[in-house]
C-alpha cells in the first residue's frame, strides 16, 4: 500500500503542555512516531480563547502537522489522541497528492502563515481616484463608506 499525506490539526490543553512550543511537538510527534508516521512539517499554530468550552477548557492551543503514513494507521493515531490528555480535538484530512508540494512548503514557511493573521490597514478620508469611463482623465472623489459632507 502508498503511503498517503496527511493534515493534521490538533487542539491542545494549553496547561498540559505549558504554552511551551517544544512541549506540543514532544507531545503530538510522540503519537504520530509510535505509528509508523513520518512527521513532513509541523508548527504551532495560535492559542486562542474557544468560541465554546470544549472538555470544560476555555482556551486551546492550536497544532498544526504534516504527516505521512498508510491509512491503516490513522485508527492506532486516533486512539492515541483520544487516550492522551493533552490533546483535546483532532481532525485528519488526506492531501490531494497534487496539493503536498504546496501544503508542504506553506507549512514550512513562517512568513506564510503570519500574513494571514495581519489585517490591512484602511484610512478613512483618502481621495480615492475613479476612472473616467471614456478613459480621458482621472477624477478625484470619496471613498462609498464615508459620509456625504455637503
Amino acid at each position: 500500500m502508498a503511503a498517503n499525506t496527511y493534515e493534521c490539526m490538533f487542539l491542545l490543553d494549553p496547561a498540559k503542555v505549558s504554552g511551551d512550543a517544544t512541549n506540543a511537538a514532544k507531545q503530538v510527534e510522540t503519537i504520530l512516531t509510535k505509528n509508523n508516521a513520518e512527521v513532513l512539517a509541523s508548527r504551532q499554530w495560535d492559542e486562542r480563547r474557544l468560541a465554546y468550552p470544549v472538555k470544560g477548557h476555555k482556551k486551546g492551543l492550536y497544532y498544526l502537522t504534516y504527516f505521512r503514513s498508510e491509512g491503516k494507521n490513522l485508527v492506532n493515531i486516533e486512539r492515541d489522541c483520544a487516550l492522551n490528555e493533552a490533546v483535546l480535538r483532532y481532525l485528519a484530512l488526506r492531501v490531494h497528492p497534487k496539493m503536498v508540494d504546496t501544503m508542504l512548503s506553506l507549512a514550512r514557511d513562517e512568513h506564510a502563515l503570519a500574513l494571514q493573521a495581519v489585517p490591512e490597514p484602511v484610512e478613512t478620508g483618502a481621495p480615492v481616484v475613479v476612472e473616467d469611463p471614456d478613459g480621458a482623465r482621472p477624477k478625484r472623489g470619496r471613498r462609498h463608506d464615508e459620509e456625504h459632507k455637503p
